[in-house]
């Protein structure tokens, strides 16, 4: 049987919790132990958790173990995905690759730049919004910043147009997902329109970093 609250990294085994054969109980100090060593894997020795951060990962670990109780307190719908917000260099990117390895049972999320997406729209043109609007589970990393699409010289709000259909696989199936963003929500209501904006309020639940947030890559 698969232990959910033992995770290896190389030779080290990382306990987030306890598991009694049927049930996971997460312990909470220790999945941050856990995630500054994997993101030291994965981002480099420089990586670390700041304290002034550990709210907003309580807050997104319970999100994706799927505590319900604690969910409902923060006023999350696990049902819904993450619109992560907050200024640049807050590490909400960071936070979107880490988290999701918390949960290695679960299925994982692809974390793509909407700016590779508009470069390859331009490319290869309608396709990519087919492409990225299916059933696959993605998080759309810096909504908002990206240059609007041109295609045979055709102007299109790709990723306005690849949450429209998001939104009705979210309503069919359920299928999450995902984005992070520097913008408010007026900035990202000028960016799509009042349709798209409406439909990123049922689709997502919002975590946001305080505005004055420090810039961790400085």
């Amino acid at each position: 049987m698969v232990n959910p609250s033992k995770i290896t990294e190389g030779d080290i085994e990382y306990s987030i919790g306890r598991f009694n054969g049927f049930e996971m109980f997460y312990d909470f100090p220790k999945i941050l132990v856990y995630l500054e060593a994997k993101g030291k894997l994965l981002f480099g020795k420089h990586f670390k958790i700041f304290d002034e951060d550990k709210d907003i990962i309580y807050k997104l670990s319970n999100y994706f173990i799927q505590d319900k109780d604690k969910c409902e307190k923060a006023g999350l719908d696990p049902e819904k995905g993450i619109l992560f917000s907050g200024p640049v260099g807050c590490g909400k990117t960071s936070l979107m690759k880490l988290l999701k390895f918390i949960v290695p049972l679960q299925r994982p999320y692809s974390v793509v730049p909407c700016r590779n997406i508009v470069f390859a729209f331009n490319h290869l043109g309608y396709k990519i919004i087919e492409d990225y609007g299916n059933g696959s589970f993605f998080c759309f990393d810096d909504l908002g910043v990206e240059p609007m699409g041109r295609h045979y010289g055709q102007d299109c709000n790709v990723m306005g147009e690849i949450l429209l259909s998001r939104y009705e696989l979210f309503l069919k199936s359920k299928l999450k997902t995902h984005t992070t963003t520097n913008l408010n929500a007026e900035e990202l209501e000028e960016r799509y329109g009042s349709r798209v904006r409406s439909r990123m309020r049922e689709m997502f639940n919002l975590i946001a970093f305080d505005e004055s947030a420090r810039d961790k890559r400085k």
